[in-house]
């Protein structure tokens, strides 16, 4: 997903945690690795050099400052204990590819925005050029079906989006199982082990576990942002009207949150809330986001796209037959169609950027948002309800819950040179390590890693939230939130077979006209299947 206003943030993050960071001796908190150095070699969509933020100076880190001397033992500098080492056989050079150029396509995303910021630490260290371009996740499509194509490696490094590039374009890619046990090569620090076993699943893989394609890269999922300061000002008043505490949880149910963002309507055009205008708001414009936020309750009322097995994790190229003319499918687009019609009136207009800036503007109560976000609204100079936003899982509808899980993964191109291909295998070695991971944390990044997320700052960070370890870093709020929301039962990760992307335009097509009162909830629901049914040769 294409998130403009997070990589206005990173700027920002950037520059204040350097300066953080170089106040630091100890190394404990994220972001304490980050490299000051301006790099001149990563664009992203606006042609702006996602390096040069105008710091100057070197910032603190664990592990000692990074340097063009790199040894096996930390040969990028900044390891902190806890966390797998970056290592290499005996007598490995860090340097034997020093020359090559690899090039990056990836979309506009918080670990993109904090590597190209940071990537002179591998440069230093291996003597290879890296330029990273930031793009949007249809222009990264582009590029990289034209690479694939033609059987070229314009781009050696891809992101590789489960569902618009890895479902259909797999074989493109280098089995990375080749490379982590190649004995000449370093392998994955703490193994594959260390990622997060559903994430890989998804971002990994395509049709089997055979072959690996991919590494975890990010991992955005669509929580509930809420203003904590409404709900605990009329925590009483709502009380004494309906009955029970409406604070956003896990025991709130889908028919309890459309009560509450009505009740909040209603109040709020009374006079007798003054905080926000409307009780919810969603991204529900004709694009990707609306498919994302009817899916949410699409699975809490027990539906789903299709019959096969396994559509979620590591994909299948055939999907089986539509579910969507079953009843849970149209309860569930009934209720979306209800729920629409109760949000604030631009919800139909709004993207997830869109309904971002909403929020942040302090226009309404209750938003189901991709997490990644908790760090533009923690920023006093992008949002105006800084301080005052609570994060919970979404809520349960009659057969479950949804939370949408919306990461992707890096891998490398095949049509690459056996130079190049063995140059990216160490770049996807630092750029999905722990220490790096935890390095970017301050840039929006959130980890893909175990090992990140036992490190006692972290703990701190995310079980006391009035610590000071959650005040310097943002994103915990979200995280806790996040995390709940990856558990079995919990999260719900789309289909992943190769004619997604029109079955995806299909769906957000369909459910715009239902929006727009062209057709009914069951209609839409019949009309998506049949498309989607002929489109599979089902």
């Amino acid at each position: 997903m294409n998130r403009s206003w997070v990589t206005k943030l990173i700027v920002l993050a950037i520059a204040s945690v350097l300066v953080l960071s170089a106040c630091s001796s100890g190394g404990n908190k994220p972001g304490s690795g980050l490299n000051s150095g301006s790099s001149q070699n990563a664009t992203n969509v606006n042609g702006n050099n996602s390096g040069d933020s105008g710091q100057s100076g070197n910032a603190g880190n664990a592990g000692g400052q990074p340097s063009g001397a790199a040894d096996s033992s930390d040969p990028f500098g900044g390891w902190v204990e806890g966390l797998p080492k970056i290592e290499a056989p005996e007598g490995f050079d860090w340097k034997q590819f020093e020359g090559v150029t690899l090039n990056v396509i990836t979309e506009n995303t918080p670990p993109s925005s904090g590597l190209a910021a940071n990537i002179e630490v591998f440069e230093q260290a291996t003597g290879i050029k890296v330029n990273i371009e930031q793009v949007n996740l249809d222009i990264v499509v582009e590029k990289a079906g034209l690479d694939f194509n033609a059987r070229n490696s314009n781009y050696q490094i891809i992101y590789a989006d489960p569902y618009q590039i890895l479902s259909k374009q797999a074989k493109h890619f280098v089995d990375l199982n080749t490379l982590n046990n190649d004995p000449t090569l370093p392998s994955i620090p703490g193994g594959l082990e260390d990622f997060i076993q559903s994430q890989l699943l998804v971002g990994g893989f395509m049709g089997d576990k055979e072959h690996l394609y991919a590494l975890p890269y990010d991992n955005p999922t669509m929580v509930l942002a809420y203003r904590k300061d409404v709900f605990e000002k009329y925590k009483d008043l709502f009380m004494q009207e309906k009955g029970y505490d409406w604070t956003p949880g896990p025991d709130m149910t889908w028919d309890q949150y459309y009560e509450v963002a009505l009740w909040i309507n209603e109040k709020a055009k009374a006079g007798v809330i003054s905080e926000v205008k409307y009780g919810t708001g969603h991204q529900a414009k004709q694009h990707d986001s609306l498919m994302n936020d009817f899916s949410n309750v699409l699975a809490a009322y027990g539906g789903d796209y299709f019959e096969a097995e396994n559509l979620g994790d590591i994909g299948t190229e055939n999907p089986g037959k539509s579910l969507l003319t079953s009843p849970e499918a149209i309860e569930a687009a009934e209720f979306y169609n209800e729920l629409l019609k109760i949000a604030a009136p631009g919800s139909t207009t709004w993207d997830w950027n869109g309904l971002a800036e909403a929020f942040a503007a302090g226009e309404i109560a209750m938003i189901p948002e991709w997490h990644e976000f908790a760090g533009m609204f923690e920023n006093p100079e992008l949002s105006k309800v800084a301080g005052k936003v609570g994060w919970t899982i979404l809520p349960k509808g009659p057969k479950g819950r949804g939370n949408m899980y919306g990461g992707t993964s890096i891998g490398i191109n095949k049509y690459a040179s056996d130079e190049e291909i063995k140059a990216a295998w160490l770049f996807l070695i630092w750029a999905t390590a722990p220490q790096t991971q935890y390095m970017i944390l301050d840039a929006g990044f959130t980890p893909t890693r175990y090992s990140v997320y036992q490190l006692p700052y972290i703990q701190k960070a995310m079980n006391d939230p009035e610590s000071q370890e959650a005040k310097e870093w943002p994103l915990a709020s979200s995280l806790i939130a996040a995390q709940e929301a990856w558990k079995e039962g919990n999260v719900y990760m789309r289909p992943k077979i190769p004619m997604w992307p029109q079955i995806d335009t299909i769906i957000y097509t369909e459910l715009s006209k239902m929006l727009a009162g062209r057709q009914s909830p069951a209609d839409t629901m019949k009309e998506i299947a049949k498309q989607s049914d002929r489109l599979t040769g089902n």
